[in-house]
C-alpha cells in the first residue's frame, strides 16, 4: 500500500477561527483523514518543534499555515515548514493579506508595548515591568519569542505557492483544495484558491443595486434597520462587496450584513481599501466640504473599515519604529 500524502498545519497571529474551520468539515473531516497523514497540527494533536526538525526536507506535501507573523518564533516556524513542505498554502485573511492582526501597523512597536504593559487601564504595573526576551536566573535561562517591529503576511515572510483566503474559509472551499492538492492536478502557483469575481456578482442582492449611487449619510448597521433584500450601499451602509473577491458565498450578505472583505481583492484590483474608499468617495452626494465632513463622519475609523483585513499588504503598509 502507497504512503498517503502528509499534511501539516500551522497557527501563527489569528483567532484561531481558521483552525475551528477544519473541524467545520464536519463529516468531510473523515474523508480527509482517512486521505492524508496529519504529521504536524500543534493545536489539536501532541506534536513539537523537533518532530518537524527531524523530517526530510520537502516530506510533507502541503502544510496550511493560518494567521500573520508577528513574533520570532512565528518566523522562525514558518521558515522551517517551507523547508520541509513541498507546497505551502497561505490560509485565511491573516496568513493571505494580514488580516485583523496587521491593523497594529498604524502604531509602533513601542506605543504598543507601552499601552499593553503601562497605560491600559486595566493594568497595574508600577514598576512598569515589561516581559524580557531572555532571562537568567541560576544558571538557567528562559526565553520568550521577540515582538517584530510589524505585522506581516505569510508572503512577505517566505515563498507561498497557494492562497485559500477568509475569515475563515468556508469548509467548502477548503474541501475543493484538499481535493485539488490530492487530483495532482494543481492550478499555477501563485493561484488564489477561489472565484476571481468580485461579491457583488454572487450576490443574491446585485438586482437591487442603483447605477447612480449619492450618499447622503452612512449608517453604521447598529444603528438602522437593515432591509433583507436591498442593496447594502443604497441603505447608505458601506459595503465591501465591490472590492472584495467572491467564493464565501456571500454568507454575511445572507445574515443581512455587509460584507467586511476578508476575501481581499480579486486581481483586477491593487489596493483594496482604495478601491472602495475612492468608489464611494466619487458617490457623496455634496459639493460643499463641511456637508461631505459631515457624511464622511458616518465611517469613523477608516482604516479599520476599509483595511479590516489587508493592511499588510496595501499600499499604506504601516509604521515602522526603526531600532539600532
Amino acid at each position: 500500500m502507497s504512503e498517503k500524502p502528509k499534511v501539516g498545519f500551522y497557527w501563527c497571529a489569528s483567532c484561531g477561527g481558521c483552525e475551528e474551520s477544519v473541524v467545520d468539515l464536519a463529516e468531510d473531516i473523515l474523508m480527509v483523514t482517512g486521505a492524508v497523514d496529519i504529521v504536524f497540527w500543534p493545536v489539536a494533536l501532541d506534536f513539537k518543534k523537533h518532530h518537524v526538525e527531524a523530517m526530510e526536507d520537502g516530506s510533507i506535501l502541503v502544510t496550511l499555515i493560518n494567521g500573520a507573523i508577528r513574533t520570532s518564533e512565528q518566523e522562525e516556524m514558518v521558515r522551517l515548514l517551507r523547508q520541509k513542505s513541498t507546497l505551502i498554502i497561505a490560509y485565511g485573511s491573516c496568513a493571505h493579506t494580514g488580516g485583523i492582526p496587521s491593523l497594529a501597523n498604524q502604531f509602533e512597536r513601542e506605543a504598543i508595548l507601552k499601552y499593553v504593559y503601562e497605560d491600559s487601564p486595566t493594568v497595574t504595573n508600577e514598576k512598569k515591568m515589561r516581559p524580557k526576551s531572555k532571562y537568567q536566573e541560576n544558571g538557567r535561562v528562559t526565553t520568550l519569542p521577540e515582538f517584530r517591529n510589524v505585522v506581516r503576511a505569510l508572503d512577505q515572510v517566505i515563498d507561498v505557492d497557494y492562497y485559500l483566503p477568509g475569515c475563515a474559509p468556508t469548509p467548502k472551499l477548503l474541501k475543493a483544495a484538499v481535493l485539488t492538492l490530492l487530483s495532482g492536478n494543481l492550478p499555477p502557483k501563485g493561484s488564489i484558491l477561489t472565484p476571481d469575481i468580485a461579491l457583488c456578482d454572487e450576490c443574491p442582492r446585485k438586482k437591487s443595486k442603483p447605477s447612480d449611487l449619492k450618499f447622503t449619510e452612512f449608517k453604521r448597521p447598529h444603528w438602522t434597520v437593515i432591509d433583507p433584500d436591498k442593496c447594502f450601499l443604497d441603505q447608505g451602509i458601506v459595503c465591501m462587496g465591490p472590492a472584495t473577491r467572491g467564493g464565501c458565498e456571500a454568507l454575511c450578505v445572507n445574515g443581512n450584513m455587509p460584507c467586511t472583505g476578508c476575501f481581499g481583492p480579486t486581481s483586477r484590483v491593487r489596493d483594496q481599501g482604495a478601491k472602495i474608499l475612492s468608489s464611494l468617495a466619487s458617490s457623496v452626494g455634496a459639493d460643499e466640504e463641511s456637508k461631505i465632513d459631515g457624511i464622511l463622519a458616518g465611517i469613523p475609523d477608516p482604516v479599520g473599515t476599509f483595511y479590516r483585513y489587508g493592511l499588510a499588504k496595501s499600499l499604506l503598509r504601516g509604521k515602522i519604529h526603526k531600532t539600532a
